[in-house]
């Protein structure tokens, strides 16, 4: 177990780097280009694929308690185990996977600030060489944490009740249905494009500063989000197209921001642009 303090939700490069020896932590990759991990990455990091660790092989949802506590016992993570979490895209979906520790009880987990951005941009090294990792067994997940999830019926109410803030954290050309997934990735998902009726679009990336990838202060943070209104007095909820990004705005509000009752829709706009007769502002 490292000496961090149970409150601190972030580390640093520097700190990752002056700890790699320890033994006190395990780090993870998670990476929306699942091929990241095998061109290079931080010596002693393993790697969670979100596709096929993080979700359902069957029916669109994450895994469930059973197949998490499975994956932590594969990697090696105990109850007591502090993980750090990091990837590219500015942690789209380390966010993602600290969202999952939290909702199946995990405390004791950090993101790096920067992810692989702000390593590389250090000019820190890369390796090839994989960890040879011995399982464990055990793990036990402690429930799940459904105050921090949002499904679309509780999302339908919300909105009807016109009660709180829904954020929608993509890009503004998604937001107004001009695509239907960022401008990068296949346009495939929902079968029409626009946003939730009463949602503000605040995209993920103005959390970041756009040349490390590391969050902006809390003061920026406050900045941001409170200009349009989203304060820790109201309940929030964050969505996106898949669940990831909004995740990563989860991560800004709930951890770094401490507010009080923030919850991720991770059906998102792939779900909720499919629906029928779901209503659908433009």
């Amino acid at each position: 177990m490292s000496q961090l303090a149970s409150s601190t939700p972030l580390v640093t490069t520097n700190w990752v780097a002056e700890n790699l020896e320890s033994g006190d932590f395990v780090l993870v990759e998670v990476d929306e280009d699942s091929d990241a991990y095998a061109t290079g990455h931080i010596a002693g990091s393993i790697a969670f694929n979100w596709r096929t660790d993080l979700q359902d092989p069957v029916k669109r949802d994450f895994i469930g308690p059973e197949a998490f506590a499975d994956l932590l016992d594969r990697s090696a993570i105990g109850q007591d185990t502090t993980v750090v979490l990091y990837g590219g895209n500015n942690n789209w979906f380390a966010a993602y996977a600290y969202w999952y520790f939290r909702y199946y009880g995990h405390s004791d987990v950090r993101l790096m600030d920067g992810g692989r951005k702000k390593w590389e941009l250090e000019n820190r090294p890369f390796t090839t060489e994989v960890p040879d990792v011995k399982a464990t067994k055990g793990y036990k997940t402690v429930g799940s944490d459904d105050s921090i999830r949002a499904l679309r019926d509780e999302v339908r109410d919300f909105i009807d009740a016109k009660r709180g803030n829904l954020v929608d954290v993509r890009s503004p050309e998604e937001y107004r249905g001009e695509l239907l997934a960022p401008a990068h990735l296949p346009q495939e998902a929902a079968q029409r494009g626009g946003h939730i009726p009463g949602a503000a679009n605040i995209p993920w990336s103005k959390s970041v500063d756009p040349e490390t990838g590391a969050f902006l202060s809390t003061e920026q943070l406050r900045d941001l989000y409170g200009g349009q209104g989203v304060t820790p007095d109201k309940e929030v909820i964050a969505y996106c197209r898949i669940g990831e990004r909004s995740a990563h705005t989860w991560f800004v509000l709930h951890e770094l921001l401490e507010f009080p009752n923030v919850r991720n829709y991770d059906g998102s706009w792939t779900e909720w642009g499919s629906l029928v007769g779901a209503p659908i502002e433009r």
